[in-house]
């Protein structure tokens, strides 16, 4: 009978525990000596066991169940589709774009100054609160923004069609300023409506769908359109490129469901802009404070400067439209993924701190490959052995890339206080994506003044301050004592 108690006070009926306990309840009776803490004191070790085993198995089926249906549940799916339409438009700035201008040959001067188009990347935290506050007259709060930006989006997408580089440059530069805008407005509103749909258990494993999404995203503008200009017109690229936002219009329009939630109050300037700045430097204090926002600008600048003319420099070593499109994006796109999803379960074994060392010594010693594969000059015939060559450069960079973006964006994460999540890692984003902004500017001159060689060689060298600030930031045996200081 103490067995069935026992039985009953971990959750089951009645029933189940005289149909899964009599045998213990004997062996209770025949006085099995108690060694277990609690209800089971008096219920005995065999009493015990059966039932942890029971509840055990019950528990895994239920959270066996419980996994599956959330990996193929609505908000999923959702996610895929957040993903890859936040994805495409930046792709289609940092990979096409520069490509387009390089075969229209563009001097490298003017395609790196077009990396300042993507300031409002850096910028959007300032007009996030009015998009947090008004409501547009269709689809409510968060899925009217998002049907307005992803719309915005296919029409300038598509707005290419009729321009061109030698005629229409500046015509360019201030469209594919609309497309960043309009690209940092989606994703404002798409994080919001992702994390107000999520519920705590679904965080993880949406962000991880998310970003894989956006990952394969590359696909598009960095393979598939490269492809496709090698076989027909740029204009006819940008309008097929164009129609792959209408998945996320379908999504906002027929699979997304607005949030149920209270009406919040408008936030004002102050409360979303200075409150998070105010907290984070008393909380770290001034000198602290100051060295992790140089960290975070600094721990990819070398690998974002690298990469900032990749497809330039491709098209300059001698490589067709072709050869990029299948095989330096897809050998970048999967160990990316991959590097992501196994630096993610490796940092739960040795945290944060000691990730954001040894991924970002990976991070940038990858750099010396693009050092390698410049040596070589201009290929003039470009074979098997030059192809092999260059997906395992990128390959490489793109682990990477994968490991140290996961150490990152798990530090900048930690870094933040749960009363100011959404700003301070909107300020914390926004801060890390100025090297690929403004700094990122001045790699075409950088490269017309230095070669590609030196150019490569100052970008590995300009991974190395980051790491430095590890020592005062994320000192490696310092996570125990980080953890039991918050």
């Amino acid at each position: 009978m103490k067995c069935i108690t026992a039985c009953k006070h971990v959750g089951f009926s009645e029933k189940q525990c005289r149909l899964n306990t009599v045998s213990d309840g004997i062996l209770h009776l025949n006085g099995k000596p108690a060694a277990r803490g609690g209800v089971f004191q008096q219920a005995g070790d065999i009493c015990y066991n059966r039932l942890l085993f029971f509840w055990a198995a019950r528990t895994m089926t239920a959270s066996k169940s419980g996994f599956i249906g959330q990996i193929f549940s609505r908000n999923m799916l959702v996610c895929i589709f957040t993903g890859f339409t936040s994805g495409l438009p930046l792709y289609f700035l940092i990979n096409l774009i520069p490509a387009w201008l390089r075969s229209e040959q563009v001097d490298l001067k003017s395609i790196g100054l077009m990396a300042l188009i993507g300031l409002p990347f850096t910028w959007k935290f300032l007009w996030s609160p009015l998009m947090d506050a008004v409501r547009l007259p269709v689809l409510g709060r968060r899925r009217g923004w998002m049907l307005l930006t992803q719309a915005g989006l296919l029409a300038a997408l598509a707005a290419y069609a009729f321009l061109n580089p030698r005629n229409h440059l500046p015509l360019i530069a201030g469209l594919s300023v609309l497309v960043a805008f309009f690209s940092a407005s989606q994703d404002i509103v798409l994080d919001a409506f992702r994390r107000e749909i999520l519920s705590d258990e679904e965080l993880g494993l949406g962000n991880s769908v998310h970003v894989n999404a956006y990952r394969v995203a590359a696909l598009i503008p960095g393979s598939l359109s490269l492809v496709l200009a090698d076989r027909m017109p740029w204009s006819e690229v940008f309008v097929i490129t164009s129609l792959f936002m209408l998945p996320g219009l379908l999504m906002t329009l027929f699979l997304a469901r607005e949030p149920v939630l209270p009406p919040a109050v408008p936030k004002t300037l102050k409360q979303t802009v200075v409150e998070p700045f105010k907290e984070f430097f008393t909380r770290k204090g001034i000198a602290s404070a100051v060295c992790v926002l140089l960290f975070i600008f600094l721990y990819k600048l070398g690998d974002s400067m690298a990469t900032a003319l990749a497809t330039p420099f491709y098209l300059d070593m001698g490589f067709s439209k072709t050869d990029i499109g299948l095989i330096a994006k897809n050998a970048g796109l999967w160990p990316a993924v991959a590097a992501g999803i196994l630096g993610g379960v490796w940092m739960l074994k040795i945290g944060v701190n000691k990730a954001l060392w040894l991924f970002g010594a990976v991070q940038a010693v990858t750099v010396l490959g693009f050092v390698w594969l410049a040596g070589f000059g201009h290929f003039d015939t470009v074979g098997t052995g030059e192809r092999l060559m260059l997906a395992a450069v990128i390959g490489a960079e793109a682990v990477g890339v994968g490991l140290g973006t996961a150490a990152f964006v798990s530090y900048m994460a930690r870094e933040t206080n749960p009363a100011f999540t959404a700003t301070q890692l909107a300020l914390f984003t926004s801060l890390s994506a100025v090297p690929r902004t403004v700094i990122n500017s001045f790699a075409g001159y950088l490269i017309e003044w230095l070669g590609y060689v030196p150019f490569f060689q100052l970008c590995f060298v300009l991974a190395l301050p980051g790491m430095l600030l590890l020592l005062k930031v994320a000192p490696w045996n310092g996570e125990k004592t980080q953890d039991a200081g918050r």
